[in-house]
């Protein structure tokens, strides 16, 4: 385990992002503010195979959804949504909105085929599981702290009803969850839950880490996991496994870059993907709300994508008495789409492959699914004629990106430029169709969020046939 760092000097600043509930009540301030006139076009080329037509379908909310989210810089970011399908082949949706967590029920064709579930006092979505009686949620609810902030949680519901409510933060384990940048995955036996902590008191305190925690199916909290790991996480993700730990990577700003923290909770000699300038807001984003996802090939590999600025140079910091700090000074100004490959749940497997390589052009959003049995879908969002401070950048908004690759990287498409959106998890249905839900309308990232949120009071749930 990772020890906290000598002094509070630097505190996350990921925390001075607004939070995800607050001004909601005050919606419509910046209505119209995140749309765009351009209207993307799709690129084609005749003698290459081309990806299936998105499709979507219309689900009407019950309440407000304010579909931004203010981060580093106050940068425009989607405010995430999580789709899960449950073994019987039926989808959750989980969106936040006022009144707490709004869970919807749908069925596999993507239609509501129920009343909500609100989650009252839930503050975030971190992570979602569909099961075939209700779903369980990864989220934030009050706490009592020293500093006031939120507790991180595991809510169960069953047939509408809460099964269990487990709080994972806490005065006994001195530690907070004032966002959570969360992961939520099941194996069929037990959830892991791994999500930002801030330190409130013991070892940590005043410092920002990650947690990685293991809950029974009744809720009972397992051993396993780690209280302290990668600090300061930048960006979290998580992969269920039958047995053994869950796969697990995390973006670290002290020794800086992207690591495997499977099962050692990343201590000073985790394996790194990739070396990053990860101060925060620098790494482009977290997982899976913002960027990348960590999917598993049939033979056991693994990949995951994400923003990446690269590194021109990378080197022990020598005024860090500790020996565990790194500089890295990055190849680009602006974010470009990276696939990484781990040979298996410990072990990275030769450099990331880029897809993006436009100097001026920033790259956001980005996600990686599978496709099929033998191909990998990647996606995000591009901004021309960037203009980049202090690690985030606005632009020009030109599209959102659809490309496959193999499981070498290898490009097996040209880019398709779709109307649909991804903001959020996305979830595999058993025909290998991919289906996420998401707002329906276009994004500019011309200038920071200020105020409250647009909202909106419809989602388009997109399905891709493989």
């Amino acid at each position: 385990m990772t020890n906290a760092r000598p002094t509070t000097s630097h505190r996350r600043r990921h925390v001075a992002r607004k939070p995800l509930a607050a001004g909601l009540g005050a919606v419509g301030v910046l209505a119209g503010a995140w749309y765009a006139t351009a209207t993307p076009t799709t690129t084609t080329t005749a003698a290459a195979p081309q990806l299936a037509a998105v499709t979507n379908t219309t689900v009407n909310l019950a309440a407000k959804f304010p579909y931004l989210s203010a981060g580093y810089n106050n940068t425009r970011e989607w405010t995430r949504t999580a789709t899960a399908v449950a073994p019987n082949g039926t989808l959750r949706v989980a969106w936040p909105a006022s009144d707490g967590v709004h869970v919807t029920p749908l069925t596999a064709a993507g239609r509501r085929s129920g009343t909500d579930t609100v989650v009252k006092g839930a503050k975030e979505v971190g992570g979602l599981v569909a099961h075939n009686d209700g779903f369980a949620l990864l989220t934030r609810v009050s706490d009592t702290n020293k500093w006031k902030e939120t507790a991180a949680a595991l809510i169960r519901y069953k047939n509408g009803t809460q099964a269990f409510r487990t709080k994972l933060t806490g005065t006994a384990s001195h530690d907070t969850a004032p966002l959570l940048d969360g992961q939520l995955t099941w194996n069929g036996t037990k959830y892991g839950t791994y999500f930002v902590v801030h330190g409130a008191g013991g070892f940590a305190d005043g410092h920002f880490g990650d947690k990685l925690s293991y809950v029974s199916a009744k809720g009972a909290k397992l051993t396993g996991g780690w209280s302290w790991g990668c600090s300061h996480n930048e960006g979290i993700a998580l992969h269920a496994e039958t047995t053994g730990a869950f796969t697990s990577l995390c973006f670290d700003d002290w020794r800086s870059g992207l690591f495997v923290s499977t099962g050692i909770g990343a201590p000073d000699n985790a394996p790194a993907v990739q070396r990053e300038q990860c101060w925060a807001g620098y790494c482009g984003g977290t997982f899976a709300g913002r960027t990348g996802d960590l999917v598993k090939s049939s033979t056991g590999r693994y990949a995951t994508a994400f923003v990446s600025r690269g590194a021109a140079s990378a080197a022990k910091n020598p005024d860090d008495a500790s020996g565990r700090g790194w500089t890295v000074k990055p190849k680009t100004s602006t974010h470009q789409v990276a696939v990484a490959f781990l040979k298996n749940r410990n072990t990275p497997a030769g450099k990331p492959v880029y897809l993006t390589s436009a100097a001026g052009t920033e790259n956001v959003d980005v996600h990686i699914a599978p496709y099929g049995k033998d191909r990998l879908l990647v996606s995000w969002e591009s901004l021309r004629n960037a203009k980049c401070s202090s690690g985030t950048c606005t632009g020009t908004f030109t599209g959102t990106h659809l490309r496959l690759i193999d499981w070498n990287g290898a490009l097996k498409t040209p880019d398709k430029v779709v109307q649909a959106r991804i903001t959020g998890d996305v979830a595999t249905l058993k025909d290998g169709s991919l289906t996420w839900a998401y707002a329906p309308v276009t994004p500019s990232y011309a200038s920071a969020l200020t105020g409250a949120s647009p909202t909106t009071t419809t989602l388009k749930v997109a399905r891709l046939k493989p």
